[in-house]
C-alpha cells in the first residue's frame, strides 16, 4: 500500500501523513530496486541452468542467492517500517497546539512541496484520507474561506459586483499567482488579481484544489464552489471573470461545461475567461512519457520503472490529450500506448474567451518552438487548433508571446496589459 489507510485515526496530523508518505515512497523505491535486481538475476541463472555440468551447481548457487537477496530486502523494509513507526509515534507525542508551525519561506516551501505531491498523487491520498490530500476551496492571504456569507464578507470587506477567478495549474497553488512580482513591481504580493482590482474594480478570488485528481472531478468541484461562492457573495455579482493557467484552464473549461450542464445560476455571469498556456489538445511532455513507459514495459528488466512511472496521477495523465470530461477517460486504460478518447467540448456561448500561448523562441515557427512550445504546451495546443480538434474563437482573442517559458505566464506586466485591453471595452 503506497499510502496511509482511510482508517487512519481523525487527529492524525500533517506531520503524521508526511512521515507516512515518505515511509511508502522509500518502500517503493526499494521495492522497484528489487524486482529490477531479481529481473537481472534472473537471466544468467536462466542460462546456467541450461549449461552441461554446471546446471546443478548453478541451481544451488542461485537459491543461495535468492535467500540472502531476500533477507537483505527484508531486512532493509523491516528498517524503514520500523522507523516510520518510530517517527509518527514521536510526532504524535508533540500535541498539536505546540507545535512549531513553519513561517515566512519556510511555510511557502511547505506549502509548494505539499502541492507538487498533490499534482503527482493527489489522487490517492485523498482515497486513503491522507490530511496531506487538498480541498478545493477558496483561499484569501494564506487562509481558507468557507463559501458562506458570513466568512466571505469578512474575508472580502471590500467585494464588489465584479469577481476574478484564478486558477492555478498542475502541482500548485495559489501562490503562484505571484511568481516575479518582485522582479517586475518591486512588490512581491502584486499580480493579475491586485491589479485588476486597482484598475477594473475586480475582487480577485483565488481557488486552489487538488491537481492529482481526474480534470472533470476538479471541474465538477469548481462549479459546485462557485455556485456556493455566487449565492453567498456579500454583493449580488454582475460579472465573472475566468483566469486559469495550464492545466487550471481545463478546470474553468470542465467546471463552465458542469456548471452549465447543471443549470447553475453562476455561468450566466461569465463574460470572460482567459487561458494562460492552456493544453487545450494535450501536453507533449506527458505524451512522451506514455509512450517512455511504454516501451520501458516491454521487458521484465525495465517494466519496474514502467511501474514506478504509471504511478503518477491521473491529473497527469489528463494532460495527455487534454481529458475534461468524465467520458474522456471512463472505462479506458489510462496507460494504453498514446489512447486518445478526448472531443468537441463547446466553449460558454454567453462569454469571451481569449488564449495566450508562449513559446521559448521569439518565433512561434522555430523548430524548437514547434516541438516545445513554451517547454510544456505547444502553441497550437494553447489555441486549441489542431488538425482534427479546433476551438473557435475570433482571431483577436488569440495571443503569442515570444522568448517566454510556461510559468512567466502567471504573473508578467505584458501579458496584463493585454488581458486589460480585452476586458477594459465592457467596464466603461
Amino acid at each position: 500500500m503506497l499510502y496511509p489507510s482511510a482508517e487512519a485515526p481523525p487527529e492524525t496530523t500533517r506531520t503524521q501523513a508526511t512521515i507516512e508518505v515518505a515511509t511508502a515512497a522509500l518502500e517503493a523505491g526499494l521495492a522497484t530496486i528489487e524486482q529490477v535486481h531479481t529481473a537481472i538475476a534472473r537471466k544468467p541463472f536462466a542460462v546456467l541452468r541450461l549449461a552441461p555440468g554446471v546446471g546443478e551447481v548453478s541451481e544451488v548457487v542461485r537459491v543461495v542467492h535468492d535467500g540472502i537477496t531476500s533477507l537483505v530486502y527484508g531486512s532493509l523494509r523491516t528498517a524503514i517500517v520500523v522507523a516510520g513507526g518510530a517517527a509518527r509515534l514521536a510526532a504524535r507525542c508533540v500535541p498539536a497546539d505546540t507545535a512549531e508551525r513553519p513561517r515566512g519561506s519556510t511555510a511557502e516551501l511547505a506549502e509548494m512541496a505539499v502541492a507538487a505531491l498533490n499534482g503527482w498523487a493527489g489522487e490517492r491520498l485523498e482515497h486513503h484520507g491522507n490530511p496531506l490530500a487538498t480541498k478545493m476551496g477558496v483561499r484569501h492571504r494564506g487562509r481558507s474561506v468557507a463559501p458562506e456569507r458570513t466568512a466571505l464578507a469578512a474575508a472580502f470587506p471590500d467585494a464588489t459586483p465584479r469577481v476574478a477567478v484564478f486558477v492555478h495549474g498542475l502541482a500548485s497553488s495559489e501562490t503562484m499567482w505571484n511568481l516575479h512580482a518582485e522582479r517586475h513591481y518591486g512588490d512581491r504580493h502584486t499580480n493579475y488579481g491586485s491589479r485588476l482590482q486597482a484598475d477594473l474594480g475586480y475582487t480577485p478570488l483565488y481557488v486552489r484544489y487538488n491537481s492529482g485528481l481526474h480534470i472533470s472531478d476538479n471541474g465538477r468541484q469548481l462549479a459546485q464552489l462557485l455556485d456556493r461562492v455566487v449565492s453567498a457573495w456579500p454583493v449580488p455579482i454582475d460579472e465573472l471573470l475566468i483566469v486559469g493557467h495550464s492545466m487550471g484552464g481545463l478546470v474553468a473549461r470542465s467546471g463552465c461545461h458542469y456548471g452549465q450542464e447543471a443549470g447553475l445560476g453562476w455561468v450566466d455571469r461569465v463574460r470572460h475567461v482567459v487561458f494562460l498556456g492552456s493544453p487545450h489538445l494535450g501536453a507533449p511532455l506527458e505524451k512522451v512519457t506514455n509512450a517512455a513507459t511504454w516501451l520501458l514495459g516491454l521487458t521484465d528488466v525495465t517494466r519496474p520503472f514502467a511501474d514506478a512511472l504509471n504511478t503518477r496521477s491521473v491529473g497527469i495523465k489528463d494532460l495527455r490529450f487534454g481529458a475534461v470530461l468524465d467520458d474522456h477517460w471512463r472505462g479506458a486504460d489510462l496507460d494504453a500506448l498514446l489512447e486518445n478518447r478526448t472531443g468537441d467540448v463547446p466553449l460558454l456561448p454567453s462569454a469571451n474567451h481569449y488564449f495566450v500561448a508562449a513559446t521559448l523562441t521569439r518565433s512561434p515557427r522555430h523548430p524548437v518552438a514547434v516541438a516545445i512550445g513554451d517547454l510544456l504546451v505547444r502553441e497550437a495546443s494553447a489555441f486549441g487548433r489542431g488538425r482534427v480538434r479546433q476551438l473557435q474563437f475570433p482571431i483577436e482573442h488569440g495571443r503569442h508571446v515570444g522568448a517566454m517559458h510556461h510559468l512567466a505566464l502567471l504573473n508578467h506586466p505584458d501579458l496584463y496589459e493585454q488581458m486589460r485591453r480585452w476586458i477594459a471595452p465592457s467596464t466603461d
